[in-house]
């Protein structure tokens, strides 16, 4: 059996080789790399798709260090990194910037790896205020954070697949980087229990309650236990089922996993691992250890603010301090815990923090997608961190240990991984500076190829021409023809101000900026698709990850005023939004060629005339991409009380013809369902899904307390 070895720790105990032996047992057979990740599609690979498959594959074998997919918008980059992922066989962290770009990420790949194990790892905060104090007005702001149970339950289930398992693909927001803690202690503390073992129910009880379990005589939800005579029922921190544990004569004499909704006994175990219900987490010894630590530093920071005068800020640590200590020291825990994570961990004044990075194996592979955005965020999260940290240093809010509490600074995360691809259809300096290899994937399995670009001056003969008004003669020849526009413009109030006076001409407009809520920024994007009106005008959320096929026309307003949203970064991303309609063109509106036009420009036409000879080789005739049009916002009305109204009545409707058993109400089995109904589109990370299904929960338990009135 070949055992995982994981590049921060080694196993600490028995406990953990069984663990291994245990989890592992199913993969036994599944030594050789190419075996680890059964890839399935409907699909084969087109276009530059194969030949940039075999180079990232053959680049990964020879040790290239990074390597960059240069991949045109709509060539299916997601399907090339999948093959290569196949190809390599090893566990794979894919990063992305955002949450909605990883969840989509997440989902495609599950697709196409059915049979293994594909992660959702994210920040797990619905609400995020960090600690912070301002000096200038005397402000501390404490800690706020709402903790989504449901991502923290995948961010363990991450974790836990990555001790156990080798055909792991994580993808990941850019909280990868943040501290975790020790995956050697998460690892080491996982509580094994086998028929047999000389346990009472006492026992168990006190070792779930030092894992950070709690106990509840309600519905079990993860990281939860409860007592029913001799038995204990408990659901691990990552799961959605509950183990009943049963103990006689001081032994464990079963172990059942039962679904905790309709109580049916899924199988028998003879062993089971329950993992800790925090990441955070030392054992006693290390803890005496670590509050030593802790009260020399506080003794050494109370004689500098002595020393300094500041009699304030020393009154202020000492009491913070001491009351986390008493904290720690009785229950292990405390608000804040990760800020002491330096003592806790034992590991050296500044020395990087134990992340996600840290519980992945030797050697595994990286991709970071949309690489252009995703790598300055890895580069700048810990300059802002420490900022905030300091300032809270300096008046006595917390340790200076509390700085070690950070993010990765880019060259500790650049050690902590191995073998990276960077994925982007606009490569920044880093990854052209940086990379061994440039694979480039221009050619789309569609034959569809980059539009025509047309640059318009604003100003002729030193009159104003009006770039408006060409515009509108083009949209209006567009929509003539059933296609759709977009315009982009350099502000809000330009795109609010334009997509008015296009009303004003007749045009069926509407406008797109941040300050829209999400619901209604999916509304008018369907709308837009449906042809419900033909113009849309926005600033920057034309660019990464818009897939509109409709679109004929791009007008690109005051493209030569050079900045960030006129580099040639963003204007390749914005004529790219053409690149799927076969008379997708573009206009550039400017009185002179930028530096950043004329780059974008020649990409363009380098990659056109590619796309065209393979074409004109190939005899393909391109077809404009066909893609459904889901309305995601109409599942998502705020006034669909009526519509959940309608469908629960006809279950209400059954479930009353069930009667009571005597334990649950009708309306409260009815909950368990639609709870199970959640957890499973949570799993699917189908989170438009669940956010109905959490609304129709809240509404069934409304109507029990109306009648309870």
């Amino acid at each position: 059996m070949e055992m995982i070895h994981h590049k921060n720790f080694k196993p600490l105990d028995s406990n953990i080789e069984g663990l291994f032996l245990f989890q592992n047992l199913a993969y036994s057979n599944l030594v050789m790399a190419k075996s680890l990740f059964n890839l399935q599609s409907e699909y084969k690979p087109a276009g530059d798709q194969p030949e940039a498959i075999k180079q990232l594959t053959e680049g990964v074998k020879k040790g290239l260090h990074k390597q960059t997919l240069l991949g045109a918008t709509g060539t299916g980059k997601t399907f090339t990194m999948a093959n290569v992922i196949a190809n390599i066989g090893k566990p794979t962290l894919v990063i992305a910037h955002n949450k909605t770009l990883a969840a989509q990420l997440a989902q495609e790949f599950r697709a196409f790896f059915p049979d293994n194990a594909v992660h959702y790892f994210v920040s797990y905060y619905d609400y995020y205020q960090p600690e912070a104090y301002m000096p200038v007005t005397d402000t501390y702001i404490e800690k706020d954070a709402q903790i989504n149970k449901e991502i923290d339950r995948l961010r363990h289930a991450s974790t836990q697949s990555l001790l156990s398992r080798k055909d792991v693909i994580i993808v990941a927001s850019v909280s990868c980087i943040y501290g975790l803690g020790s995956p050697a202690e998460y690892e080491r503390v996982n509580f094994k229990i086998n028929i047999g073992d000389k346990l009472s129910r006492t026992d168990i009880m006190k070792h779930l309650i030092a894992i950070h379990y709690n106990r509840t005589t309600a519905d079990l939800e993860p990281a939860t236990f409860r007592v029913v005579g001799t038995r204990v029922d408990v659901m691990p921190v990552a799961d959605t089922y509950m183990y009943q544990i049963e103990t006689l004569g001081g032994a464990v004499s079963r172990i059942i996993k039962v679904d905790p909704i309709t109580s049916q006994i899924l199988s028998e175990e003879q062993t089971i691992f329950i993992f800790p219900a925090k990441h955070f987490i030392t054992k006693k010894e290390e803890i005496d250890r670590a509050v030593k630590d802790i009260k020399d530093e506080l003794t050494a920071q109370l004689k500098h603010f002595e020393k300094e005068g500041k009699l304030l800020e020393g009154e202020r640590i000492k009491r913070r301090t001491n009351y986390d200590l008493a904290m720690i020291k009785e229950v292990g825990y405390c608000n804040g815990i990760e800020n002491y994570s330096r003592h806790l961990s034992g590991k050296a004044v500044g020395e990087a923090p134990d992340t996600l990075l840290s519980y992945f194996p030797e050697g595994f592979l990286t991709f970071i997608d949309e690489s252009h955005v995703t790598l300055p965020q890895l580069t700048g999260m810990y300059a802002g961190d420490a900022s905030r940290k300091s300032t809270l240093v300096e008046f006595g809010f917390r340790l200076p240990s509390a700085k070690d509490n950070r993010p990765l600074k880019y060259p500790e995360f650049e050690k902590n991984i191995n073998q990276v691809v960077y994925v982007s259809a606009t490569p920044g300096k880093i990854e052209h500076a940086e990379s061994d290899q440039i694979v480039e994937q221009i050619i789309r399995p569609t034959g569809l190829i980059d539009p025509q670009v047309d640059v318009r001056p604003i100003m002729e003969n030193g009159e104003y021409k009006g770039q408006v008004q060409d515009f509108i003669r083009e949209t209006e020849a567009t929509i003539a023809h059933g296609g759709r526009v977009l315009a982009t413009t350099l502000t809000k109030r330009m795109a609010e101000d334009l997509a008015t006076y296009l009303k004003e001409r007749k045009i069926k407009a509407e406008y797109l900026h941040s300050e829209i809520k999400t619901i209604d920024r999916i509304r008018i994007l369907t709308q837009f698709r449906r042809g419900e009106f033909d113009c849309l005008v926005g600033v920057n959320l034309l660019r990464e990850g818009l897939d509109l096929p409709e679109v004929e026309l791009i007008g690109i307003l005051d493209a030569d005023k050079e900045g960030f949203l006129r580099s040639d970064t963003a204007l390749i991303q914005t004529i790219g939004r053409a690149a799927r309609n076969v008379f997708g063109r573009v206009i550039l509106y400017a009185d002179r060629v930028t530096g950043s036009m004329e780059r974008a420009l020649e990409e363009t036409n380098r990659r056109r005339a590619k796309q065209v000879a393979y074409n004109t080789k190939h005899g393909i005739t391109p077809q404009t991409i066909i893609k459904q049009i889901k309305d995601i916002a109409s599942e998502l009305e705020s006034d669909h009380e009526k519509a959940v109204n309608a469908e629960l009545s006809t279950d209400l409707a059954i479930f009353s013809k069930l009667g009571a058993d005597g334990k649950t109400k009708p309306l409260q089995k009815l909950i368990k369902l639609k709870e199970k109904e959640m957890a499973s589109a949570v799993k699917e990370l189908d989170f438009e899904t669940a956010a109905i299904l959490r609304d129709e929960i809240k509404f069934l338990n409304a109507k029990i307390s109306r009648e309870e009135e």
